[in-house]
C-alpha cells in the first residue's frame, strides 16, 4: 500500500490538509492514549531510555531547590506590601495547602504513568490530545515567564549583594514604551542566557544553609510589633491590614512559589522506584517548602513593618541602610538569594526540556524534540537547539508554523531551550515583575485545575465501559458553583446578602459533592498509590484553584486569553495535521470513544519497576 503523503511535504499538501481540518480535528482532538502506550510505544520514539537513577531524596532536593529560589525571594515582598501585609504567612499556608492537594493528584498519575511528560501526559490519557496540548502550551509559557520573573528579581538581589541599588542604576527606563514594559533590565538577560550552561548542584546545599540563616536572623533581630504596626500610621494596621481578600490575593500571587514541584513530576521517568520515591519526593518537597516559606515570611514580617518592605528584594532590603553593624547581613542575603534564584532556574529548565521531549513523542510538535541521547540519557534535542539537516518536509513545517506567528512558534513549538531562552530573555528585559507573576500564577492555576479534574474523571470513568456523563456533569456543576462563589466573594458588597449567597454556594457545592460521592461508583482503583478521600481532596483542589484564579486582575486574563488563542491556532494550523500524519503512519493510534484496555504487560512492567 502506498505510504500516506505528509501534510508538510509541499505547499499543495499543506493546503489540502488545511481543507480537511474539520475531519482531522474530529479524529484527533479527543483521541486519548493509554498508560501502556505512553510507557512503551510512545516512549520508544525517543530512541534511548532515560536512566533510572533518582531516589526520593533526589526528588526532594530538586523540589526544594526549584521552589524556594523562585518563591520567597521573588513574590514575598509584593504579596506582603501590596496584598496581605504580615498575614502573608497565611497566604503561603493557603497556597501551600492548594499545592499539596494538587501534588496528591500529580502523584497518583506519576506513579501510574512514570513518564517525563507530567501534566501533559496526565491530561492526554484522560481528556485527549487537544486538552493536553493546551495544558502543555501553558506549561511551556509558565516556565518561560517564571524564568523571566526570577531573572528580573536576580538583578535586585545581585545589586544588594555588592551594595548597588538596581532600581536606580541597573535598569534603563524608556518613556516611549507602555508602563510595566518600559524598564530595560540587562542583568536579567545575562542570567537567562548563561544559566542554561551552568550545572552546579552545590547551589542547592548552599541555598538550604542560607535559608536557615535568614530564618534565624529574622527571628533574632525582628520585633513582634511589626506584625501589627505599620511604619506610617496612615496605612492600615493590624495583622490583616487588607482583610481576608488581601490574604487570598496574596495567596494567588505567591502560588508561583510552588511551580517547582511540577518540574519534579517530570523526573518520574528517571526514578528508580516510582511507587515509593514519587509520593515521598513530590508531596514531601511541597510540605517541607511550605514550612520554610511560612517561617521565612514570618521572619521578614518581624524585621520590618509591611509598608517598608522592598517589593523586589524584601529580605536583603530589611538590613539595607542599617547603621548598627548589621548591614553586612544585607550583602550575605543578596548573595544567598542570587544562588537560590539560579538554582530554581536550573530546575525549571530541566523540567521544561522534559516536557518538550514528551510533547515531541506525541507528534504535536516535531518528533525531533523527543530524542534522548544514548550516552547521557537526557533529552538532548529538547535541551539545545541543534542545526537541522534541511529537508524539504522540515522546511515546510517551519514555514507553516512561522505563518501562524514567529514568536509563538518559539514558545510552543521550536527550540524549547535556546529560542525559549531568547524569548525569556526578551521578556525579562522589558516586562515588569508584577505582570510576570500574575501571568505565571494564572497559567499554573489553570494547569493544576485541569489535573485535579483529570484525576477524578480517570477514577470514575473507564472509556467504553462506563457512562462518562455523571462524572462530567459533576465536574461542570462543581466548577460552576466554585466560579459563582468566587465572583460573589470578589464583587459583592459586604453584608447579609453576600453572606447568604456565599452560604448558598457552599451548601450547593457540598450537596453536589455528597450526591456524586454516594451515587457514582469508582470505575477503577489505583494499584500502587492513590489520592486519599476521593473525591473530596481533588474537589477541594478544584475549588481552591478557581478561588485563587478569581484573585487575579483583569489584564492577566486578557493576556492569558491571548496566549491560549495562539495555542489554539498552533494546534489547528500545525499540530493536528502532524498527529494525523502520525496516526496514518501508525505511529499513533486513534482511541476516540473506543475501549482503552491496559494490557497485563503494563501491569507486569509496573510491578518490575
Amino acid at each position: 500500500m502506498e505510504a500516506q503523503q505528509s501534510s508538510f511535504s509541499s505547499l499543495k499538501a499543506y493546503l489540502r490538509a488545511l481543507a480537511d481540518t474539520p475531519n482531522r480535528l474530529t479524529r484527533r482532538a479527543g483521541s486519548v492514549s493509554s498508560p501502556f502506550e505512553e510507557t512503551s510505544r510512545v516512549r520508544a520514539r525517543s530512541g534511548s531510555d532515560m536512566k533510572r537513577s533518582l531516589r526520593w531524596h533526589d526528588l526532594v532536593c530538586f523540589g526544594v531547590g526549584g521552589m524556594v529560589g523562585a518563591g520567597v525571594f521573588v513574590t514575598t515582598g509584593r504579596a506582603s506590601r501590596l496584598c496581605a501585609g504580615p498575614a502573608v504567612v497565611l497566604s503561603y499556608a493557603i497556597a501551600g495547602l492548594c499545592a499539596l492537594l494538587s501534588a496528591f493528584c500529580y502523584t497518583e498519575f506519576a506513579v501510574d504513568l512514570p513518564v517525563a511528560g507530567g501534566a501533559f501526559s496526565f491530561i492526554r490519557v484522560t481528556f485527549g490530545e487537544f486538552a493536553a496540548f493546551l495544558t502543555g502550551a501553558n506549561l511551556i509559557v509558565d516556565y518561560v515567564l517564571s524564568n523571566a520573573a526570577v531573572a528580573r528579581s536576580f538583578t535586585a538581589y545581585l545589586g544588594t549583594a555588592i551594595g548597588v541599588s538596581p532600581g536606580t542604576n541597573w535598569r534603563v527606563t524608556i518613556s516611549g514604551l507602555p508602563k510595566g514594559f518600559n524598564e530595560i533590565d540587562f542583568v536579567a538577560v545575562a542570567v537567562v542566557t548563561r544559566e542554561s550552561s551552568v550545572v552546579n548542584m552545590v547551589l542547592t546545599a548552599l541555598h538550604i544553609l542560607f535559608v536557615i540563616f535568614v530564618i534565624v536572623i529574622g527571628f533574632w533581630r525582628g520585633e513582634l510589633k511589626n506584625f501589627t504596626e505599620p511604619a506610617d500610621p496612615k496605612h492600615p494596621g493590624g495583622f490583616f491590614p487588607y482583610g481576608a481578600p488581601g490574604v487570598f490575593n496574596g495567596a494567588a500571587m505567591v502560588y508561583l512559589s510552588y511551580i517547582g514541584y511540577d518540574a519534579v513530576s517530570t523526573m518520574a521517568e528517571e526514578v528508580k522506584n516510582p511507587m515509593k520515591d514519587i509520593p515521598i519526593g513530590v508531596s514531601g518537597s511541597v510540605m517541607l517548602v511550605t514550612i520554610l516559606y511560612c517561617l521565612m515570611a514570618a521572619s521578614m514580617s518581624m524585621l520590618l513593618p509591611y509598608d517598608m518592605i522592598d517589593t523586589e528584594a524584601p529580605f536583603s532590603g530589611a538590613f539595607r541602610g542599617k547603621s548598627d553593624g548589621w548591614r553586612w547581613v544585607s550583602n550575605v542575603i543578596g548573595v544567598g538569594a542570587s544562588f537560590g534564584i539560579l538554582t530554581s532556574m536550573l530546575v525549571s529548565m530541566l523540567g521544561q526540556a522534559r516536557y518538550m521531549c514528551v510533547i515531541g513523542r506525541s507528534c504535536v510538535v516535531p518528533p525531533w524534540f523527543a530524542r534522548v541521547h544514548p550516552k547521557t540519557s537526557t533529552p538532548i534535542n529538547a535541551s539545545a537547539f541543534l542545526d537541522r539537516s534541511g529537508s524539504v518536509s522540515l522546511l515546510t513545517e517551519g514555514i507553516a508554523v512561522i505563518f501562524i506567528s514567529f514568536w509563538s512558534l518559539a514558545v510552543l513549538t521550536y527550540a524549547p531551550d535556546l529560542l525559549s531562552g531568547i524569548f525569556t530573555a526578551a521578556i525579562a528585559l522589558f516586562t515588569d515583575l508584577n505582570i510576570l507573576l500574575n501571568l505565571v500564577s494564572i497559567g499554573t492555576l489553570f494547569v493544576f485545575y485541569m489535573v485535579a479534574n483529570a484525576v477524578i474523571y480517570r477514577r470514575y470513568v473507564s472509556v467504553g465501559t462506563t457512562n462518562p456523563w455523571p462524572t462530567l456533569s459533576f465536574l461542570y456543576c462543581f466548577s460552576l458553583t466554585s466560579v459563582v462563589f468566587t465572583l460573589v466573594w470578589q464583587l459583592a458588597s459586604p453584608g447579609k446578602p453576600k453572606a447568604f449567597m456565599l452560604g448558598a454556594c457552599t451548601a450547593g457545592a457540598f450537596g453536589v459533592l455528597l450526591l456524586f460521592h454516594y451515587m457514582v461508583p469508582q470505575a477503577r482503583k489505583p494499584e500502587f498509590w492513590g489520592v486519599p478521600l476521593m473525591p473530596w481532596i481533588p474537589s477541594i483542589s478544584i475549588f481552591l484553584n478557581i478561588f485563587l484564579l478569581g484573585s487575579l486582575d483583569k489584564p492577566s486574563y486578557v493576556r492569558f486569553g491571548f496566549f491560549s488563542t495562539l495555542s489554539v491556532l498552533v494546534y489547528v494550523l500545525y499540530s493536528v495535521h502532524a498527529s494525523f500524519d502520525a496516526e496514518e503512519d501508525r505511529t499513533l493510534t486513534q482511541q476516540n470513544g473506543e475501549t482503552v484496555k491496559e494490557s497485563t504487560d503494563y501491569k507486569d512492567q509496573n510491578s518490575k519497576v
